[in-house]
């Protein structure tokens, strides 16, 4: 198993990749802390984890918020004794966050808040704990769009990725010497009941379809893979990276026919 004896975190653990993510990893041997902003659907997922065997806990949180998140990482260390993986997956994508000339103070806020501000107060608190159990890895969800430009206007959410970007960076250079390893996760579009709400329009859906040259959007349980070889030792070399995975994305000038 690749994550034998190592307690992860994760945030957005109740649905998406923070849920494929959080199967995963219990099904290679991790003991999973799933957290959620609503209890009961980070307890759905720990429930799944239970069937199948593994060991996992849920714990409520509003990661924008400073006492949740300190709170989020004690309750891991309480639980397991200590904290080897965190996954800073937790996002929000408004449908109201469009072109820099027409999106709210509000909705740039909320949308910060929770992406950019979340990853920042998941990283204050869970170094601390990382460092006392002698290193670790940090995953940190970011985007394709904090690579290149996005192909439909969303100022907040490009912003925010762009941010975890630097931000993860910034970590991994801080304590590389500490055996703490940071890492962004950048994401293609990924099939979810979030993305098919928000592209429900058959225009809007292919708009943003065209530009992937695989054809298809990526499923969670792909991404959940990914952050598997992030958290794991496999990767025990790689730190202060963007971890691309698009399905071709940034790779391309023009799609193909």
């Amino acid at each position: 198993m690749r994550l034998a004896d190592k307690v992860a975190l994760i945030t957005g653990g109740g649905s998406g990749i923070g849920k494929a993510s959080c199967l995963l990893f219990a099904k290679e041997g991790a003991k999973v802390v799933v957290v959620d902003l609503k209890l009961d659907t980070a307890e759905a997922t720990v429930d799944e984890i239970h069937k199948a065997g593994g060991d996992a806990k849920a714990f409520a949180a509003d990661v924008s918020k400073a006492k949740d998140a300190e709170a989020m990482v004690r309750f891991a260390e309480e639980s397991y004794g200590t904290l080897n993986v965190v996954f800073n997956n937790a996002g929000v994508f408004h449908p109201d966050d469009d072109s820099v000339t027409n999106t709210s103070e509000a909705i740039w806020d909320m949308v910060i808040n929770v992406n950019l501000k979340g990853v920042f107060l998941g990283c204050q608190y869970a170094v601390p704990a990382l460092l006392r159990a002698g290193g670790g890895s940090i995953i940190n969800t970011a985007s394709f769009v904090a690579i290149m430009g996005a192909a439909a206007p969303q100022i907040a959410y490009t912003a925010s990725k762009g941010g975890v970007l630097a931000m993860t960076r910034e970590i991994a250079v801080e304590f590389a010497r500490k055996n703490i390893r940071a890492n962004s996760l950048c994401p293609g579009p990924v099939e979810t009941p979030l993305l098919a709400k928000l592209l429900s329009d058959p225009a809007r859906r292919n708009r943003r379809l065209v530009h992937i040259p695989m054809g298809r959007f990526a499923r969670a349980e792909e991404m959940a893979n990914a952050a598997l070889f992030l958290a794991s030792d496999e990767s025990s070399f790689v730190t202060g990276t963007s971890f691309l995975v698009d399905g071709g994305i940034s790779a391309a000038y023009i799609t193909p026919e």
